[in-house]
């Protein structure tokens, strides 16, 4: 339940900026370390969210494989030093 409710907050935030950025058709310029480029803001918008959002879900994807594999290693000991202890 609680990860469907996080994902729809982050639907209607992505429609909420879509929304906000269709009815600004302005276009921008947007200078990144490279180059420079032209861009609507409407789309730059969009991208720059996905960009954000699938940024923050492969960090916490990584922080989330090293404490399962922590995990892992810590019941592997305990399952060790279990069957020691009954020896």
């Amino acid at each position: 339940m609680k990860f469907f409710l996080i994902l729809l907050l982050v639907i209607v935030i992505f429609i909420a900026s879509v929304t906000l950025g269709s009815s600004n058709n302005q276009i921008v310029t947007f200078n990144y370390l490279i180059s420079k480029g032209d861009y609507p803001i409407s789309i730059l918008l969009a991208v720059l969210f996905v960009v954000g959002f699938l940024l923050g879900w492969l960090i916490c994807g990584v922080f989330y494989a090293k404490a399962l594999i922590l995990l892992s290693n810590a019941r592997r000991k305990i399952k060790c030093l279990e069957s020691k202890l009954v020896k």
